[in-house]
């Protein structure tokens, strides 16, 4: 959840390490903090707030002289968000400085012991406890950091990706995780460490990732030396050269990166369904299912898990799946997964989505359904994750980076890797006709000029947001395959502007919902016309008679639902499988334009990280 940056090497490290952290805030904006090294003196600065306050303060505080730092920017786990808490932390005898993402579960335990060994404590995090844990271990040990940190971590329980340094030794900092995502950047003398690669993409192309239960001795003038953490035996560095870009990670003239994404979709979609898709050849193509064909379809049924909005796009995969490949699909929250003892076999594959491919529960989820012999496929957008790793095969989206702690682009592209898989595999059973299948290759290679249709209503949404904005709840209706659009939508709201909404099948209106509805409640409204339309019209005649306000996402050309409507939004006509990645772009801009009339942080909503990597 909170987000690492560290240099050592030759250049002044707190400018690299401040535009780290504003590159790594979507991890958690709770608090911020930085320690710098010059060899003589350290400097530690941290307060409650946001990056810009941490820079603030760093002002008068701490000079930028120095070659060896350290920052994190938290989102908070055990302590509240106050100065105290923030990271970086020092030990006890103020040698050793350290920040930690993640939980360390029996840091009571481990707490109490150093308390009777004469350890103090000034704040209420797990993460003081470790570092004074390090300290306790080296010197009665009598060993170097590296060894320390070993050692203390064999005796903690949880989660963790820590860098830690003692001023005394001001050439060499050490990292370590499990759970928890670590790069380190390589370049000519000199090191970068990140949660992901965007603070030292400037610097350097060259990465090494961190697995699990490894940890790193990253000295000046020497190799990387990468250790496993129960054995201690030695790990062969593996340097990868990164494609991603800096500008791609800029709002490259948006106000937020969360629009930035929602009107990047077009190409994301291209770009996650090029060179898979041939519709003049009436090919699909992705060698992860290729290569593993025979477990696709000889499967008793196919397991999702994930966890969010990727649970949403699971939702509509397996419509997809179910209705093209005639294949029984169930979708499992990844957090409540391992906790129901499922049942799981060898005839099971298992599909695990994730735009971060780091989620806690959805690699928990993993791990747990490859004991049981099921074969696992990932779903996931960021090379070199952690599920990526972790599974027997996969997909990438293609979407490129994703800073908006409210998914978008995600939504739409994991729905078109999770279409493809279905097409090819309906197409290797025969349960779809030819000229079907080349349809719906036309039709997807079509989407994303009809996404761009669908973003020209912007400015219509924005007025609609205007009228909209201070209500206290809305209601999202869909049947079909924009039932899960209905609950994306919801989140979406919800995420961003912090007003109450939720989702329900159109049908389900009846037994509950409609008890809420009056002249004060908007109701969002999927009704294309493909898809159960008459029904929907039905759903939304009832809901008219109760005085709702109706907000009507519709095919374009519609004219009934626009007579009983107030408002409604046309995107293009597509089939009905296809509909959920033109029905979701109205629902993102409402949910944009309403947090934004509401003086939201859209891009970094409160109590919320971009990627969960604890429980």
């Amino acid at each position: 959840m909170c987000g690492i940056v560290g240099y050592l090497g030759n250049r002044e490290a707190y400018p690299i390490i401040i535009e780290g952290l504003k590159r790594l805030e979507y991890r958690g904006y709770d608090s911020a903090g930085v320690a710098i090294y010059d060899g003589s003196s350290l400097k530690v600065s941290k307060t409650k707030g946001k990056v810009a306050d941490l820079e603030q303060r760093v002002e008068s505080e701490i000079s930028s002289n120095g070659n060896l730092g350290i920052g994190h920017t938290r989102w908070a786990t055990h302590g509240v968000p106050n100065d105290i808490n923030s990271h970086p932390h020092t030990s006890n005898s103020g040698n050793l400085v350290i920040i930690h993402n993640g939980i360390i579960e029996n840091y009571e335990s481990l707490k109490k012991e150093l308390i009777s060994r004469g350890y103090t404590f000034e704040s209420d995090t797990d993460t003081e406890v470790l570092v004074n844990l390090i300290e306790d271990v080296k010197l009665k040990e009598q060993v170097k950091l590296g060894k320390a940190v070993q050692i203390a971590l064999n005796q903690v329980i949880g989660a963790y990706a820590i860098a830690v340094f003692d001023k005394t030794q001001s050439d060499e900092i050490v990292i370590a995780r499990l759970g928890s995502p670590l790069a380190i950047g390589v370049g000519e003398n000199e090191f970068f460490i990140a949660s992901d690669a965007s603070p030292f993409l400037e610097y350097t192309k060259n990465a090494i990732y961190l697995e699990d239960e490894e940890m790193a001795i990253i000295r000046l003038n020497k190799d990387v030396k990468i250790r496993k953490i129960k054995d201690d035996s030695l790990v062969d560095p593996y340097i990868q050269e990164l494609q991603i870009s800096l500008e791609q990670i800029e709002k490259g003239g948006y106000e937020h990166f969360m629009l930035k994404e929602i009107y990047e979709q077009p190409k994301a979609i291209t770009d996650t369904y090029r060179g898979r898709l041939n519709r003049q050849q009436g090919i699909v193509k992705m060698s992860g299912v290729e290569d593993n064909l025979k477990k696709f379809l000889n499967a008793n049924r196919i397991i999702i898990v994930a966890c969010g909005t990727s649970w949403h796009a699971g939702l509509v995969a397996e419509y997809i799946f179910e209705d093209l490949a005639r294949i029984p699909v169930e979708v499992e929250y990844a957090s409540e997964f391992r906790y129901r003892n499922p049942v799981i076999s060898e005839k099971d594959v298992v599909i695990a989505i994730s735009q971060s491919g780091e989620t806690a529960d959805t690699l928990a989820a993993i791990k747990l359904a490859k004991s049981k012999g099921a074969f696992v496929f990932g779903v996931c957008n960021v090379v070199g994750s952690s599920i990526a790793r972790e599974t027997h095969a996969g997909a990438y989206t293609h979407a490129g980076p994703e800073i908006g702690v409210a998914s978008t682009k995600a939504f739409t592209t994991q729905i078109t890797v999770l279409t493809l898989i279905a097409l090819r595999l309906a197409k290797a059973k025969g349960t779809i006709s030819d000229s079907k299948f080349r349809q719906h290759l036309l039709e997807l290679e079509m989407v994303p000029r009809k996404v761009e249709e669908a973003l020209k209503s912007d400015t219509h949404i924005r007025m609609i947001s205007d009228i909209y904005k201070n209500v206290r709840n809305f209601l999202y209706l869909g049947r079909g395959y924009n039932f899960p659009v209905a609950l994306e939508g919801a989140l979406k709201l919800k995420e961003i502007s912090y007003i109450h909404a939720e989702g329900y099948p159109a049908a389900e209106m009846k037994h509950g919902p409609i008890a809420l509805i009056d002249e004060n409640m908007p109701i969002v409204v999927i009704a294309t016309k493909k898809g159960h339309y008459e029904k929907v019209v039905s759903n939304i005649q009832e809901i008219k008679s109760r005085k709702g306000k109706i907000i009507g996402v519709v095919t374009k050309g519609d004219t009934q639902v626009k007579e009983l409507a107030d408002h409604v939004i046309e995107v293009p006509e597509t089939l009905e499988s296809l509909s959920p990645l033109l029905t979701t772009i109205p629902l993102q801009l409402l949910s944009y334009h309403i947090a934004v009339l509401l003086d939201k942080n859209v891009d970094q909503p409160r109590n919320l990280a971009k990627s969960v990597t604890v429980e």
